[in-house]
């Protein structure tokens, strides 16, 4: 069994990142990070109970320099980058770097890209087919060009709202780590938005408005915070107002150091397989409900991302078949 010496038993503890020492395929030494997440025992056993990458462990038993990427250490679909440097014959220096947020991240953007490029190409792939007929068929019946028209029309204004919703989402998102500090009054943001909904509400659905005594000023960002409530109101009306009888809640009311508002809906609601996606950006429940009612499929994502830049917190209650709750907290001026 190899002997390590004082400094290299100190090298190895001094890293941030899970490192071992492996000799003749024996872990001989495991710093904090490494004892953490591969058990306490870890020194003194077989490397093949760690690692188990079979090209990983081909390199670690040769003792050859290597960098590579490896899954399913301890937990699975969490990723590594395994970086071995040998220190002497048979003697290789492991060090584990978690890559798990990178990968996850790479994964958000390839898939937004894809999401994006297909909420584009289908309304752009309308608006062609219906223009090149109208270009091409001289004879057209009114009746039928009006029809291409107003589609071409309609096809167009959905894509100008997912380009605007983008461009809203890429600013919020640049602005992240930045907390406002404008003074708001929310009674103006909660009238505000009332009367912007008005327009969606076709007037088949009631809001019932609950605000519990004078709300306190909070420090944020009025543009942003109305674009919130006009989200969650479009939406609880999208999705909760089916007849003439229906209605919306609206609460608003301080709870210690946080003013909590609250959009209640009596729709069909969110199955809780679903719940956890619906801030994603372009995830929809029901994707053909949602494009044909004028839904971007990205407003929950701009909502989501307002609120962490207000240091807030949402969280959304659903069962299928009573309707859905989406409580909003934010804090009020320390």
């Amino acid at each position: 069994m190899a002997n390590l010496s004082a400094s290299e038993h100190a090298m190895v503890d001094a890293l941030d990142e899970a490192a071992l020492i492996v000799s003749g395929g024996i872990v001989r030494k495991a710093n904090a990070p490494a004892r953490e997440f591969l058990g306490a025992g870890i020194e003194g056993r077989d490397v093949r109970l760690a690692i188990r990458q079979p090209q990983a462990l081909e390199r670690i038993l040769a003792n050859e320099a290597a960098d590579i990427d490896v899954t399913g250490i301890v937990d699975l679909g969490r990723s590594w980058r395994l970086v071995i440097r040998p220190l002497g014959p048979g003697v290789s220096l492991l060090r584990l770097f978690d890559r798990s947020d990178a990968v996850s991240a790479e994964k958000m953007r390839v898939d937004f890209v894809a999401n994006a490029s297909h909420e584009l190409r289908t309304p752009l792939s309308t608006i062609i087919g219906y223009a090149e007929t109208l270009a091409d068929e001289a004879d057209l019946p009114i009746e039928t060009r009006s029809t291409f028209g107003r589609t071409i029309r309609d096809e167009g204004r959905r894509m100008l709202r997912i380009i605007e919703d983008l461009m809203s989402l890429s600013r919020i998102e640049a602005d992240r780590f930045v907390a406002p500090d404008d003074n708001v009054q929310l009674d103006d943001v909660i009238n505000t938005s009332l009367a912007n909904a008005s327009h969606f509400r076709g007037g088949q659905c009631e809001l019932d408005v609950k605000i519990a005594g004078e709300l306190p000023t909070i420090k944020g960002d009025r543009a942003q915070l109305i674009q919130v409530l006009d989200n969650l109101i479009s939406n609880a009306v999208r999705y909760g107002c089916e007849g003439t009888d229906s209605k919306v809640e609206l609460s608003a009311s301080r709870s210690g150091s946080w003013v909590v508002l609250t959009i209640t809906d009596h729709g069909h609601g969110i199955a809780r397989e679903h719940l956890q996606r619906v801030t994603e950006r372009f995830y929809r429940v029901d994707a053909a409900r949602s494009r044909q009612s004028g839904g971007t499929g990205l407003g929950l994502a701009i909502v989501k991302h307002i609120i962490e830049r207000h240091r807030g917190t949402l969280e959304i209650k659903s069962t299928t078949g009573v309707g859905t709750s989406v409580t909003v907290r934010l804090p009020l001026v320390g």
